[in-house]
């Protein structure tokens, strides 16, 4: 506040005061303040000794080393104290914090020049298949454009991760391992596909063969039933599903925690759920605990509904473009009629 420094006592409408001297920022006044005394202010300056009030430059006429107020100062005003923000001793960025732009300021307001904080995790994506072909590719009969890692990068940069492309592997047990090679020093790969059982699958054998320590090979869930995992070495190995939406779906579930993990956050905090009101019914789910793509929307009173995708077949990406939660059905649950209050995964 550009002003002068005074004793509010001073600062009654008239009262004419001496002006003793300035104090720029980041010169301060040495001296005290006394009765009947004033110092040129400028906002981000030291408060002199003995000023309590501030009368901003508007509320006074200035003849020579005179000031004369020309407003009413009720109380002492205009002055920030010390420690508003933070003091010695405050705790301010707890681990597992992610470092954005108010903590970056405020780590530097601090006085600290450095902080330690967790590298950004080095994750390697793999797509397999003798059939996938990066985008603008000429098409030959049987070919598919390899969608799914540019989807993986985005997730994995907005997560915390730096994303490493390893390509598309063909079919051949040698090629599969040469990218694994190729990842030497990444914190995880992601294999996309080539964990089923056909004769033409060798994504499993591949890393078995690597020295993959399994931890499971898959899973009871819709979509998703091939994802499996596993530590090569020092690197986690994430094996998702060839069908884009399974692939999509699984990195919510299983690769947002994981990063959470790697980047000193809790993994549970990675996954936000919330409860929401059905828009139509829902058939049961079957035997296996199912997740369901849908488009989320706040009511009136501040509820939450969900309607999910018409079509949750898992190669379809399209059903992503308005999804903004995934729905939750437990293995086994009955039907759910519409207006049935179920349990969302939030992915928006």
């Amino acid at each position: 506040m550009d002003g002068y420094a005074v004793r509010q006592c001073d600062a009654n409408l008239g009262n004419s005061l001496r002006v003793i001297g300035e104090a720029p920022a980041g010169r301060p006044f040495t001296g005290a303040l006394g009765l009947g005394e004033a110092v040129r202010i400028f906002t981000g300056s030291v408060v002199p000794r003995g000023a309590d009030h501030v009368v901003i430059q508007e509320d006074t006429m200035r003849d020579g080393d005179q000031i004369t107020v020309t407003a009413s100062q009720p109380e002492p005003s205009n002055i920030r104290a010390a420690g508003i923000d933070f003091r010695e001793g405050d705790l301010l960025l707890p681990a597992g914090r992610l470092l954005g732009a108010a903590e970056l300021a405020i780590a530097a307001a601090a006085n600290h020049a450095e902080v330690r904080a967790y590298p950004r995790p080095r994750i390697a994506v793999m797509a397999n298949g003798d059939e996938l072909r990066p985008p603008g590719s000429a098409l030959a009969e049987g070919e598919i454009i390899c969608s799914t890692p540019f989807a993986l990068e985005a997730l994995i940069t907005s997560w915390g991760g730096e994303f490493v492309d390893l390509g598309i592997a063909p079919d051949d047990p040698a090629a599969i391992r040469a990218r694994i090679q190729a990842a030497d020093g990444v914190d995880v790969i992601i294999p996309l596909g080539g964990a089923s059982v056909g004769d033409h699958d060798h994504m499993q054998a591949a890393f078995a063969e690597e020295g993959l320590e399994p931890v499971f090979s898959k899973v009871k869930l819709k979509p998703g039933k091939p994802t499996w995992f596993g530590k090569l070495h020092n690197t986690y190995v994430l094996g998702l599903p060839g069908n884009p939406a399974s692939a999509l779906v699984c990195a919510q579930l299983f690769l947002k925690p994981l990063i959470w993990q790697l980047t000193g956050r809790a993994g549970n905090d990675a996954l936000v759920w919330r409860r929401a009101r059905l828009t139509g019914p829902l058939e049961p789910p079957g035997s296996r605990e199912t997740f369901l793509r849908g488009a989320a929307e706040t009511e009136k009173d501040g509820r939450l509904t969900c309607t999910p995708a018409i079509n949750q077949d898992s190669s379809l990406l399209r059903p992503f473009l308005t999804a903004d939660l995934l729905i939750h059905r437990p293995a086994n649950a009955p039907a759910a009629p519409e207006g049935s209050i179920v349990d969302c995964l939030m992915i928006r």
